[in-house]
């Protein structure tokens, strides 16, 4: 088992992905709105995963900053989406729920990797 796989943050945000990519089979977007939600979902996950990887503080810290930026790129689609009456305000507050529970979790772990 890889160490990135040990960690809740890399266990939700699988689901937070999961579940991105399930109101996508569902939604009718356009397709660059689509695109980027997809990818900065999957981009939490990646950097992640790959952030756990690197042996220097800074440089793991550089991609738990990156991830946790998704984070917000999504929140902020997501917004728009439900102001555009495309997703309903609870399905909203669902996804603002977990991606904040997400954020948390990385200002933590951004934190304490600070020299």
């Amino acid at each position: 088992m890889f160490d990135f796989e040990k960690l809740d943050v890399y266990k939700k945000a699988k689901t937070f992905n999961s579940r991105i990519r399930d109101l996508l089979k569902t939604t009718k977007l356009d397709t660059s709105t689509n695109d980027q939600l997809r990818r900065a979902a999957f981009s939490i996950v990646l950097n992640l995963a790959e952030g756990s990887g690197r042996f220097t503080k800074p440089d793991r810290r550089n991609f738990y900053i990156i991830s946790r930026s998704s984070i917000f790129e999504c929140i902020a689609i997501l917004d728009v989406l439900k102001d555009e009456s495309l997703i309903e305000e609870k399905e909203f507050s669902e996804f603002y729920n977990q991606a904040d529970e997400l954020s948390r979790m990385l200002f933590t772990m951004i934190k304490n990797l600070q020299q």
